[in-house]
C-alpha cells in the first residue's frame, strides 16, 4: 500500500485532500507543527516545514508528497520562508524518491492576462507574493527538466466552500449575510470573478496524484466558467437567505487609507487587479482530459448555507 504524504496539512486544502485520500487504498500521513487525526487512521508526523532535518524524516517512505502549506499572509514571510520550504521540500523528495504535488495559487500569472487565465499563460508577476509564487513555481519545473524529479503543479483561483478559513470572500460576503449583515467587497462589485470549491480542487488534486499520465505539467483545478461578480454572489445568497443584496464597496482610495494602520489591506492592496479587473481563470484542460467538472455556483453556495 502506497502513502502519501500532506505536507502542511491542516486546512482548508489539506483536511479536504485528506479526506478525498480516504477513498483511494492509500495510507495517508499528516505533516504539520500540530497535526490531528481527520478519520481515525492517519499517521501524524510533527515537523516544521523550514527545517530540511524534519522535511526529510517526514518524507521518508512516501511515494507521494503533497505541499498544501499556508503561512501567515505577509510578503516579507512569503520572500523569507517560501524558498526554504520549497528547497527542503524538493530535497527530501528527490531523497527519497517520492513524487510532489505543489498546490499552488494563480499569483504567478502576468496581470495583464488575468482576463482569461490558461496553464500556458504567461509567468510575468509585478506584486511581491506574485514574484515568490513565480520562484518557487520554477524551482519544481527545473528539477523537472533536468529529470531530477516527478512533479506536478495544480492551481486553483480564490476558493470557498463549507466551513472555508480565511476566504476572502466567506470574510466579506457569504458568512456576513448567513450572519445578517451587509455584505461587502473591494474596488468594484461588477467585475468577473473566480472562486474554486474545495470539495472540486481537493477531489481533482487527489484523483490527478493517481494517474500515470498527468505528472510533470501544471493543472488548473475544476473552477466555474460562470465567473460571478461579488454582486452576483451576494444576489444568489440574497434569495436563498431572503436577505437584500447590497454591497458595500471599498473604494481604491478607502483601501490605501486603511492600509496605513491595517497589514492585511496592505498586502491586498498590491493584488489589486484580481479585484478591480475581470479575473476568469480556465480549467478546460483537467475538464478535457478527465471529465472532472467543477460544482455550479449555485450548488456551491447551497452547501456553504447548510454547512
Amino acid at each position: 500500500m502506497q502513502t502519501q504524504t500532506i505536507l502542511g496539512a491542516g486546512g482548508n486544502i489539506g483536511n479536504g485532500l485528506a479526506e478525498k485520500l480516504s477513498e483511494f487504498p492509500v495510507k495517508v500521513r499528516l505533516v504539520s507543527r500540530n497535526p490531528k487525526r481527520l478519520f481515525g487512521t492517519e499517521e501524524l508526523v510533527k515537523a516544521d516545514l523550514l527545517q530540511a532535518s524534519q522535511v526529510n524524516d517526514a518524507v521518508k517512505g512516501s511515494d507521494i508528497c503533497y505541499l498544501v502549506a499556508g503561512i501567515t499572509y505577509r510578503a516579507a514571510l512569503w520572500e523569507r520562508d517560501w524558498p526554504v520550504i520549497m528547497k527542503n521540500v524538493i530535497a527530501a523528495c528527490k531523497t527519497h524518491g517520492s513524487r510532489l504535488v505543489f498546490f499552488d495559487n494563480m499569483y504567478a500569472y502576468d496581470p495583464k492576462a488575468v482576463g482569461f487565465l490558461q496553464e500556458d499563460s504567461p509567468i510575468r508577476p509585478e506584486s511581491r507574493k506574485g514574484k515568490v509564487r513565480a520562484e518557487i513555481a520554477q524551482m519544481i519545473m527545473k528539477e523537472i527538466e533536468q529529470g531530477q524529479l516527478t512533479a506536478m503543479i495544480v492551481r486553483a483561483a480564490d476558493f470557498y466552500g463549507p466551513g472555508a478559513r480565511l476566504s476572502m470572500v466567506h470574510e466579506t460576503i457569504i458568512n456576513r449575510m448567513i450572519g445578517g449583515k451587509s455584505p461587502q467587497w473591494m474596488y468594484n462589485k461588477n467585475k468577473k470573478h473566480s472562486f474554486t470549491y474545495i470539495p472540486d480542487a481537493t477531489k481533482a488534486t487527489a484523483f490527478l496524484a493517481q494517474q500515470e499520465d498527468s505528472w510533470n505539467q501544471v493543472w488548473h483545478l475544476p473552477t466555474s466558467k460562470s465567473y460571478p461578480s461579488a454582486q452576483e454572489i451576494a444576489t444568489i445568497l440574497a434569495s436563498k437567505l431572503d436577505r437584500k443584496d447590497n454591497v458595500q464597496v471599498l473604494p481604491g482610495w478607502v483601501v490605501s487609507f486603511l492600509a496605513i494602520f491595517m497589514p492585511l489591506m496592505k498586502e491586498i492592496k498590491e493584488l489589486r487587479y484580481q479585484l478591480d479587473e475581470d479575473y476568469c481563470f480556465d480549467s478546460s484542460k483537467i475538464e478535457t482530459a478527465y471529465g472532472l467538472k467543477p460544482t455550479s455556483i449555485d450548488e456551491g453556495l447551497q452547501a456553504c448555507i447548510d454547512h
